[in-house]
Protein backbone atom coordinates (compact mmCIF):
# COMPACT_ATOMS: atom_id res chain seq x y z
CA UNK A 1 0.00 0.00 0.00
CA UNK A 2 1.35 3.36 -0.97
CA UNK A 3 1.34 6.54 1.06
CA UNK A 4 -0.35 9.89 0.29
CA UNK A 5 1.76 10.51 -2.81
CA UNK A 6 2.07 6.91 -3.97
CA UNK A 7 5.71 6.43 -2.98
CA UNK A 8 5.50 3.78 -0.30
CA UNK A 9 4.60 6.12 2.53
CA UNK A 10 7.60 8.42 2.27
CA UNK A 11 6.33 10.99 -0.24
CA UNK A 12 6.14 14.47 1.13
CA UNK A 13 6.82 13.21 4.65
CA UNK A 14 10.41 12.54 3.57
CA UNK A 15 10.87 16.30 3.42
CA UNK A 16 10.56 16.46 7.22
CA UNK A 17 12.97 13.59 7.92
CA UNK A 18 16.62 14.13 8.82
CA UNK A 19 18.90 14.62 5.80
CA UNK A 20 20.72 11.62 4.39
CA UNK A 21 24.36 11.40 5.41
CA UNK A 22 26.90 12.27 2.74
CA UNK A 23 30.35 10.75 2.33
CA UNK A 24 32.89 13.17 0.93
CA UNK A 25 30.62 16.22 0.92
CA UNK A 26 31.92 19.79 1.05
CA UNK A 27 32.05 20.48 4.76
CA UNK A 28 32.45 23.98 6.22
CA UNK A 29 35.81 24.35 7.94
CA UNK A 30 34.42 26.20 10.95
CA UNK A 31 32.66 23.91 13.43
CA UNK A 32 31.10 26.78 15.39
CA UNK A 33 30.90 30.55 15.42
CA UNK A 34 31.09 32.73 12.34
CA UNK A 35 31.89 31.42 8.87
CA UNK A 36 34.46 33.30 6.84
CA UNK A 37 38.04 34.35 7.56
CA UNK A 38 38.98 36.95 4.94
CA UNK A 39 37.39 40.39 4.79
CA UNK A 40 35.62 39.61 1.52
CA UNK A 41 34.01 36.36 2.76
CA UNK A 42 33.01 37.95 6.08
CA UNK A 43 31.56 40.90 4.17
CA UNK A 44 29.55 38.53 1.97
CA UNK A 45 28.12 36.72 5.01
CA UNK A 46 27.36 40.06 6.70
CA UNK A 47 25.41 41.16 3.64
CA UNK A 48 23.38 37.93 3.66
CA UNK A 49 22.66 38.15 7.38
CA UNK A 50 21.65 41.80 7.02
CA UNK A 51 18.69 40.66 4.90
CA UNK A 52 17.05 39.37 8.13
CA UNK A 53 16.44 35.87 6.80
CA UNK A 54 16.11 34.44 10.31
CA UNK A 55 16.41 30.76 11.16
CA UNK A 56 16.72 29.71 7.52
CA UNK A 57 20.36 30.80 7.52
CA UNK A 58 20.92 29.02 10.83
CA UNK A 59 19.60 25.73 9.43
CA UNK A 60 21.66 26.22 6.29
CA UNK A 61 24.79 26.76 8.37
CA UNK A 62 24.15 23.40 10.05
CA UNK A 63 23.83 21.75 6.63
CA UNK A 64 27.08 23.34 5.49
CA UNK A 65 28.94 22.11 8.59
CA UNK A 66 27.48 18.61 8.22
CA UNK A 67 28.87 18.29 4.69
CA UNK A 68 25.48 18.11 2.95
CA UNK A 69 26.66 20.16 -0.05
CA UNK A 70 27.78 17.61 -2.65
CA UNK A 71 28.93 19.99 -5.39
CA UNK A 72 29.60 23.72 -5.76
CA UNK A 73 30.41 25.41 -9.08
CA UNK A 74 31.03 29.13 -9.66
CA UNK A 75 30.60 30.67 -13.11
CA UNK A 76 30.09 34.27 -14.28
CA UNK A 77 26.70 35.31 -12.96
CA UNK A 78 25.75 31.87 -11.64
CA UNK A 79 26.53 29.60 -8.69
CA UNK A 80 25.27 26.01 -8.98
CA UNK A 81 25.25 23.41 -6.24
CA UNK A 82 23.85 20.01 -5.32
CA UNK A 83 22.69 19.68 -1.70
CA UNK A 84 21.68 16.35 -0.17
CA UNK A 85 18.46 16.49 1.78
CA UNK A 86 16.18 13.75 3.04
CA UNK A 87 15.26 12.45 -0.41
CA UNK A 88 17.50 10.04 -2.38
CA UNK A 89 18.50 12.58 -5.03
CA UNK A 90 20.29 15.80 -4.04
CA UNK A 91 18.44 19.05 -4.61
CA UNK A 92 19.70 21.33 -7.37
CA UNK A 93 20.48 24.87 -6.24
CA UNK A 94 21.10 27.93 -8.41
CA UNK A 95 22.02 31.45 -7.25
CA UNK A 96 22.24 34.08 -9.98
CA UNK A 97 23.77 37.55 -9.65
CA UNK A 98 24.11 39.59 -12.86
CA UNK A 99 27.77 39.86 -13.93
CA UNK A 100 29.17 43.27 -14.77
CA UNK A 101 28.98 44.05 -18.51
CA UNK A 102 32.18 44.22 -20.53
CA UNK A 103 32.18 48.02 -20.75
CA UNK A 104 32.01 48.27 -16.96
CA UNK A 105 34.83 45.75 -16.54
CA UNK A 106 36.93 47.82 -18.95
CA UNK A 107 36.46 50.81 -16.66
CA UNK A 108 37.22 48.76 -13.53
CA UNK A 109 40.42 47.37 -15.04
CA UNK A 110 41.56 50.82 -16.13
CA UNK A 111 41.08 52.11 -12.57
CA UNK A 112 42.90 49.13 -11.08
CA UNK A 113 45.82 49.37 -13.51
CA UNK A 114 46.17 53.11 -12.88
CA UNK A 115 47.03 52.52 -9.22
CA UNK A 116 50.12 50.44 -8.49
CA UNK A 117 48.77 49.57 -5.04
CA UNK A 118 45.83 47.62 -6.45
CA UNK A 119 47.81 46.05 -9.29
CA UNK A 120 50.52 44.80 -6.93
CA UNK A 121 48.07 43.31 -4.46
CA UNK A 122 45.97 41.61 -7.13
CA UNK A 123 49.00 40.24 -8.96
CA UNK A 124 50.16 38.87 -5.59
CA UNK A 125 46.87 36.97 -5.26
CA UNK A 126 45.19 39.22 -2.68
CA UNK A 127 42.12 41.45 -2.59
CA UNK A 128 42.82 44.62 -0.56
CA UNK A 129 39.92 45.92 1.52
CA UNK A 130 40.03 49.21 -0.41
CA UNK A 131 38.89 47.27 -3.47
CA UNK A 132 35.25 47.37 -2.36
CA UNK A 133 35.27 51.18 -2.33
CA UNK A 134 36.86 51.34 -5.78
CA UNK A 135 34.21 49.03 -7.25
CA UNK A 136 31.47 51.09 -5.62
CA UNK A 137 32.91 54.36 -6.93
CA UNK A 138 32.82 53.11 -10.54
CA UNK A 139 29.21 51.94 -10.18
CA UNK A 140 29.97 48.22 -9.77
CA UNK A 141 29.35 47.21 -6.13
CA UNK A 142 30.93 43.84 -5.38
CA UNK A 143 28.12 42.67 -3.10
CA UNK A 144 24.33 42.78 -3.58
CA UNK A 145 22.61 45.66 -1.80
CA UNK A 146 19.26 43.88 -1.47
CA UNK A 147 18.17 40.25 -1.51
CA UNK A 148 16.10 40.95 -4.64
CA UNK A 149 19.33 41.29 -6.66
CA UNK A 150 19.85 37.55 -6.17
CA UNK A 151 17.82 35.07 -8.17
CA UNK A 152 17.52 31.96 -5.98
CA UNK A 153 16.17 28.58 -7.10
CA UNK A 154 16.11 25.19 -5.42
CA UNK A 155 14.40 22.00 -6.60
CA UNK A 156 13.20 21.15 -3.07
CA UNK A 157 9.47 21.50 -2.23
CA UNK A 158 10.12 24.15 0.44
CA UNK A 159 8.47 27.43 -0.55
CA UNK A 160 10.76 29.52 1.67
CA UNK A 161 13.48 31.53 -0.10
CA UNK A 162 16.16 30.92 0.82
CA UNK A 163 15.49 27.37 1.96
CA UNK A 164 18.10 25.57 4.06
CA UNK A 165 19.68 24.15 0.89
CA UNK A 166 20.17 27.62 -0.57
CA UNK A 167 21.46 28.91 2.77
CA UNK A 168 23.98 26.05 3.00
CA UNK A 169 25.20 26.97 -0.48
CA UNK A 170 25.65 30.61 0.58
CA UNK A 171 27.89 29.60 3.48
CA UNK A 172 29.97 27.20 1.38
CA UNK A 173 30.24 29.97 -1.22
CA UNK A 174 31.69 32.28 1.45
CA UNK A 175 34.32 29.67 2.28
CA UNK A 176 35.04 29.21 -1.43
CA UNK A 177 35.80 32.95 -1.51
CA UNK A 178 38.20 32.37 1.41
CA UNK A 179 40.03 29.64 -0.51
CA UNK A 180 40.19 31.64 -3.74
CA UNK A 181 39.50 35.40 -3.47
CA UNK A 182 39.24 35.64 -7.26
CA UNK A 183 36.16 33.39 -7.16
CA UNK A 184 34.15 36.46 -6.08
CA UNK A 185 35.36 38.43 -9.12
CA UNK A 186 34.74 35.39 -11.32
CA UNK A 187 31.10 35.36 -10.15
CA UNK A 188 30.87 39.03 -11.15
CA UNK A 189 32.12 38.25 -14.64
CA UNK A 190 35.94 38.22 -14.78
CA UNK A 191 38.19 35.20 -14.28
CA UNK A 192 41.51 35.42 -12.46
CA UNK A 193 43.59 34.84 -15.61
CA UNK A 194 41.65 37.34 -17.73
CA UNK A 195 41.82 40.03 -15.04
CA UNK A 196 45.53 39.64 -14.29
CA UNK A 197 46.45 39.43 -17.99
CA UNK A 198 44.53 42.64 -18.62
CA UNK A 199 46.21 44.41 -15.69
CA UNK A 200 49.66 43.39 -16.93
CA UNK A 201 48.74 44.61 -20.42
CA UNK A 202 47.51 47.98 -19.19
CA UNK A 203 50.46 48.47 -16.86
CA UNK A 204 53.01 47.62 -19.56
CA UNK A 205 51.24 49.86 -22.08
CA UNK A 206 51.85 52.79 -19.75
CA UNK A 207 55.56 52.08 -19.23
CA UNK A 208 56.87 50.76 -22.55
CA UNK A 209 59.85 52.52 -24.22
CA UNK A 210 58.91 55.80 -25.86
CA UNK A 211 55.82 56.20 -23.70
CA UNK A 212 55.43 58.93 -21.12
CA UNK A 213 53.28 57.46 -18.37
CA UNK A 214 50.60 59.76 -17.08
CA UNK A 215 50.74 62.39 -19.85
CA UNK A 216 48.14 62.90 -22.51
CA UNK A 217 48.41 61.43 -26.00
CA UNK A 218 49.96 63.51 -28.72
CA UNK A 219 47.31 65.11 -30.91
CA UNK A 220 46.60 62.89 -33.90
CA UNK A 221 48.75 60.09 -32.53
CA UNK A 222 47.13 57.03 -30.87
CA UNK A 223 48.28 56.03 -27.40
CA UNK A 224 50.70 53.11 -27.31
CA UNK A 225 52.59 54.18 -30.46
CA UNK A 226 56.21 55.36 -30.22
CA UNK A 227 56.23 58.93 -28.99
CA UNK A 228 52.63 58.71 -27.84
CA UNK A 229 51.50 58.93 -24.23
CA UNK A 230 49.98 56.07 -22.31
CA UNK A 231 47.17 56.19 -19.74
CA UNK A 232 47.80 58.12 -16.56
CA UNK A 233 48.91 55.75 -13.83
CA UNK A 234 50.02 55.96 -10.21
CA UNK A 235 51.29 59.37 -9.13
CA UNK A 236 50.88 60.70 -12.67
CA UNK A 237 47.10 60.75 -12.16
CA UNK A 238 47.52 63.22 -9.29
CA UNK A 239 50.26 65.31 -10.95
CA UNK A 240 48.83 65.56 -14.47
CA UNK A 241 46.72 68.69 -13.90
CA UNK A 242 49.18 70.63 -11.69
CA UNK A 243 50.52 73.87 -13.18
CA UNK A 244 54.21 74.05 -14.04
CA UNK A 245 55.96 76.30 -11.49
CA UNK A 246 59.34 78.01 -11.95
CA UNK A 247 62.19 76.14 -10.29
CA UNK A 248 63.18 79.10 -8.11
CA UNK A 249 59.73 79.09 -6.54
CA UNK A 250 59.74 75.40 -5.70
CA UNK A 251 63.22 74.79 -4.24
CA UNK A 252 62.00 75.22 -0.66
CA UNK A 253 59.27 72.63 -1.31
CA UNK A 254 61.52 70.06 -2.98
CA UNK A 255 61.03 67.40 -0.30
CA UNK A 256 57.31 68.03 0.17
CA UNK A 257 54.64 66.15 -1.81
CA UNK A 258 52.76 68.36 -4.29
CA UNK A 259 49.49 66.68 -3.28
CA UNK A 260 48.47 64.81 -0.07
CA UNK A 261 49.72 61.24 -0.10
CA UNK A 262 47.28 58.36 0.50
CA UNK A 263 47.32 56.74 3.90
CA UNK A 264 48.71 53.39 2.80
CA UNK A 265 51.64 51.26 3.92
CA UNK A 266 54.87 52.03 2.03
CA UNK A 267 55.62 48.36 1.37
CA UNK A 268 53.66 45.29 0.40
CA UNK A 269 53.78 42.62 3.10
CA UNK A 270 53.38 39.13 1.68
CA UNK A 271 51.71 36.32 3.58
CA UNK A 272 53.17 32.83 4.09
CA UNK A 273 50.32 31.32 2.05
CA UNK A 274 50.89 33.58 -0.96
CA UNK A 275 51.63 30.62 -3.26
CA UNK A 276 48.42 28.88 -2.22
CA UNK A 277 46.43 32.00 -3.05
CA UNK A 278 48.00 32.10 -6.51
CA UNK A 279 47.16 28.47 -7.26
CA UNK A 280 43.56 28.58 -6.04
CA UNK A 281 41.54 25.76 -4.48
CA UNK A 282 42.46 22.16 -5.38
CA UNK A 283 39.89 19.84 -6.93
CA UNK A 284 37.53 17.95 -4.59
CA UNK A 285 39.09 14.66 -5.73
CA UNK A 286 42.37 15.54 -3.97
CA UNK A 287 40.93 17.22 -0.91
CA UNK A 288 39.28 20.45 -2.06
CA UNK A 289 39.14 23.44 0.32
CA UNK A 290 39.93 21.16 3.29
CA UNK A 291 43.33 20.27 1.83
CA UNK A 292 43.96 23.94 1.13
CA UNK A 293 43.29 24.87 4.74
CA UNK A 294 45.64 22.18 6.04
CA UNK A 295 48.38 23.37 3.68
CA UNK A 296 47.75 26.97 4.73
CA UNK A 297 48.25 26.06 8.39
CA UNK A 298 51.48 24.22 7.51
CA UNK A 299 52.80 27.25 5.59
CA UNK A 300 52.02 29.52 8.54
CA UNK A 301 53.87 27.20 10.94
CA UNK A 302 56.87 27.10 8.61
CA UNK A 303 56.89 30.89 8.48
CA UNK A 304 57.01 31.29 12.26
Amino acid sequence: MTGPTGTGGRGRFADYAPPRRVDGGLRARSSRGAIGVSWWSRRFVEVLESFALGTRLTRGRSYARAGQVVRLDIAPGMVSAAVQGSRPRPYQVHIALPPFPRQLWDRIEAELAAQAFFSARLLAGDLPAELEELFTDVGAPLFPATVTELEQRCSCPDAAVPCKHLAATFYLLAEAFDADPFALLHWRGRSRDDLLDRLRELRSAGTEPGTAVGTRSTVGQPAGQPGAAGPAAGAARALADLPVAPLAETVDRFWLPPVPLPDRPPSLASRPDLLLRQLGAPAPAIGGPGLLERLRQAYRQLGE
